[in-house]
């Protein structure tokens, strides 16, 4: 699939930098995604959307009942992850981990990801 954007209410369908969703929705054949068909959403901040993928993009996953995000950043020459999961009370994201060097999770999937091997220079 190419680009995709997630459809969060009529007149909201942000397009993540990486989107990970259920093979069901790969059979559709839409333009877009629903949010309970996005397992994962990924936002790379640079400078001219800092606001958004730190703030606007988040709120708004969440509030759509994402259950998980991911906030890619340039630290220096490095990368950095910061990892959420949504507490479905608050409609909000709590952030589970911050990986420097290798992003190693267990949820929504298994998945190791050497950071240093990631040219930070954006």
């Amino acid at each position: 699939m190419d680009e995709m954007t997630i459809r969060l209410a009529s007149d909201q369908a942000p397009e993540p930098d990486i989107s990970v969703f259920k093979v069901e929705a790969d059979q559709r054949r839409r333009a877009y995604l629903l949010p309970d068909e996005v397992v994962l959403a990924v936002e790379v901040v640079s400078p001219d959307s800092r606001m958004r993928d730190r703030d606007v993009k988040p709120r708004r996953y969440a509030a759509a009942g994402i259950k998980h995000f991911w906030r890619v950043e340039e630290d220096g020459d490095r990368t950095v992850v910061y990892v959420y999961e949504i507490d479905p009370a608050a409609k909000a994201y709590f952030l589970t981990g911050i990986y420097h060097d290798r992003l190693k999770v267990t949820v929504p999937f298994d998945i190791e990801i050497d950071l240093e091997a990631i040219d930070a220079r954006w």
